[in-house]
């Protein structure tokens, strides 16, 4: 592989398109029309903005914010000296207490298992990931089948023989006539193929999950649309606590439950004593019987589908057509804002919208309008070398996270409740550095696993993971670029309904913003799971947001103009404090806990070498966070404008 065959690889345009072109440029070609007033799709508002500052936050820097280049410098040499004595370190101190020759190694050894690099073990032991990891070979196969299934049934189903069996309608042009049989076709496969991936998936409890959205689809076609709002959210979260509390709803309990009336039998089919038909039917719960764990996500897009719904009913946006739009090529805002044809909000392309396979289980995340957009006309974002180069990334990430896995057993090591105390500050800090890369590892490749498939299968849908978890250095931003497509979805549906982040000037606006973010990531812990740690780490997230906002209004970026530099070091400074804080929030919420935490803590910083170890730490994230800032610079200079 040459260099720029590398340097191509490992582009932003091989992530997703939507980094490297204007959401919007399309839409305004020419004049035709302008941005929506309101974009539900764009990432999250930076505390303070107003709405009507959209323009700007939408074209990112101007070129006289661009700065010239810093990577020759001097400075930066410091910089790169720093980083590159630093990380060989970072890894080394998380190896050393990975070893069979430690103190510890006996205490987690159960927890490993047989690897597949020689002389080494593998970490397997988070289940979470283990059960993605175990089913590798069987996803493959099944990335594989369905796409060639799907090319079959559109072989022997040719869009061109509906178009003439179609009924001429005037006010339709041949394309639209093409594209409408196009999603019939489409949306047909999507809701065979779901029957039988619900099925295989869930057995028996597969009736359970269509009930739910069977109930959540009459909310939407039969509530006044006053009421839909709010009856879709109460309903919705109701039912991420209902299965928590439920359990799934295991047939024999609700056979157990029905019995006092005569229509559940003391005995199962197998006339066992004991059972009922309640115990037989649970038998047969599929690869993933406890379904209600991964349902979560499901939830988000029953939301989807009854609030786009409601909200085309005003039909204040119009149609593609309305705004003067050529349909086959609209941008991803269009896609998002731009409600579907009345007839589209049908059960059945709601059944495959809500159940579509590739996304069912782990997302990312596409909205209903998003959805139908792409089944009409297959985005031009897609194509044989991107999805190519996109595969080879994944396999990649695969890679780096089973070398991981084999040579740093972090996860292990904190499943087994050590003696923190026999532990260096430094080997602790790196104990939980390290285990919050796994976690975002583990997260990325399944994401990455299923939108790989959705890409071959012809949606292209939002990216989850934008930057790698160490290249982050502001909280507000981190959140922007983790579970990207979840993030974009709260925007949409949760914090601009709320007001986003204020339209009221001064204290007020501002306090409206922040308790906006605090019922945002509320929503966002409790959905992730019903426990008190992610509680915790939701409101910690919140905290966590105000030293960024306070430090904004103290430094304002328009003083400093011509400063730039003091403002660089400035920020960097700060920058220390949100990493050190992120770090802290995440490893509460989705590693050891409040408790774990607290000794952690107390380890790195209970002796005098822990605080010397801490102050040569800030040093090394200060000297990464100039190199993030750079980083970000020669994104601008290269027309790339994240905004995380």
């Amino acid at each position: 592989m040459t260099f720029l065959d590398a340097k191509r690889l490992f582009s932003k345009d091989v992530l997703d398109t939507r980094f490297t072109k204007s959401s919007w440029a399309q839409s305004t070609a020419g004049g035709l029309a302008k941005p929506a007033q309101i974009d539900p799709a764009k990432p999250l508002p930076v505390l303070g903005s107003h709405k009507g500052s959209r323009s700007r936050s939408t074209h990112g820097k101007g070129r006289d914010d661009i700065h010239p280049s810093k990577w020759a410098t001097s400075e930066y040499v410091v910089y790169y000296i720093v980083v590159g004595i630093a990380v060989p370190l970072m890894f080394k101190a998380a190896y050393d207490v990975s070893t069979p020759s430690h103190s510890s190694y006996s205490k987690y050894e159960h927890l490993l298992s047989p690897g597949w690099i020689p002389g080494r073990k593998v970490d397997n032991s988070d289940q979470q990931y283990s059960g993605f990891r175990d089913n590798i070979p069987y996803m493959f196969l099944l990335l594989v089948f369905h796409p060639i299934l799907r090319r079959v049934y559109e072989y022997i189903s040719p869009v061109e023989h509906k178009v003439a069996l179609a009924p001429q309608r005037s006010s339709l042009s041949p394309l639209d006539t093409s594209a409408d049989a196009r999603l019939s076709r489409r949306v047909r496969f999507d809701a065979g193929f779901a029957c039988l991936y619900l099925l295989a998936l869930h057995g028996t409890s597969a009736f359970k999950v269509v009930a739910i959205l069977f109930i959540n689809f009459s909310l939407a076609k039969r509530l006044p649309k006053s009421y839909l709002p709010l009856a879709t959210w109460v309903f919705n979260v109701g039912i991420l606590f209902a299965n928590e509390l439920g359990r799934g709803y295991p047939y024999a309990e609700i056979a157990r439950r029905l019995s006092p009336w005569g229509l559940a039998s003391a005995t199962s089919l197998s006339g066992k004593s004991g059972q009922n038909w309640g115990t037989y039917l649970d038998n047969y719960g599929g690869l993933l019987p406890r379904w209600e764990i991964l349902f979560n996500i499901t939830v988000l897009r029953l939301i989807s589908f009854n609030l786009d719904y409601c909200w085309s009913l005003d039909r204040r946006c119009g149609s593609p057509l309305e705004k003067q739009l050529d349909p086959s090529d609209l941008s991803e805002r269009d896609r998002v804002d731009l409600p579907a044809k009345t007839e589209d909000y049908s059960f059945r392309n709601y059944f495959a919208y809500v159940l579509y396979s590739p996304l069912y289980l782990t997302g990312p995340i596409v909205t209903f309008n998003e959805y139908i957009s792409q089944q009409r006309y297959t985005p031009r974002s897609i194509t044989r070398d991107r999805t190519i180069l996109y595969g080879i990334r994944f396999l990649i990430s695969l890679l780096t996270m089973e070398v991981m896995l084999h040579f740093l057993y972090v996860v292990a090591i904190s499943k087994s409740q050590p003696a923190w105390e026999i532990y260096t500050p430094f080997q602790l800090s790196m104990l939980g550095y390290f285990n919050l890369h796994i976690i975002w590892l583990k997260l990325l490749l399944p994401w990455r696993f299923f939108r790989l498939w959705a890409l071959l299968d012809g949606i292209d849908p939002p990216e989850n993971m934008v930057r790698c978890m160490s290249d982050n250095y502001s909280a507000l931003a981190f959140w922007r670029g983790w579970h990207r497509s979840f993030n974009r979805w709260i925007v949409r549906y949760i914090y601009i309904p709320l007001g986003g982040s204020g339209s009221s000037p001064g204290s007020w606006g501002k306090a409206h913003a922040i308790f906006n973010m605090l019922a945002v990531f509320t929503f966002v812990a409790l959905w992730h799971d019903i426990q008190l740690k992610l509680l915790i780490w939701g409101w910690l997230i919140t905290l966590f947001f105000l030293p960024e906002i306070l430090a904004g209004y103290m430094f304002p970026k328009g003083r400093w103009h011509n400063h730039k530099d003091a403002y660089r070091l400035i920020c960097g400074i700060g920058a220390v404090g949100n990493i050190l804080m992120m770090m802290a929030a995440n490893l509460v919420g989705f590693a050891v806990g409040l408790d774990g935490i607290t000794d952690l803590v107390r380890g790195i910083v209970g002796s005098y070498s822990g605080f010397v170890f801490l102050a040569a730490a800030c040093g090394a994230l200060f000297a990464a966070a100039q190199i993030m800032f750079e980083l970000r610079e020669h994104e601008l200079r290269h027309g790339i404008k994240l905004k995380c």
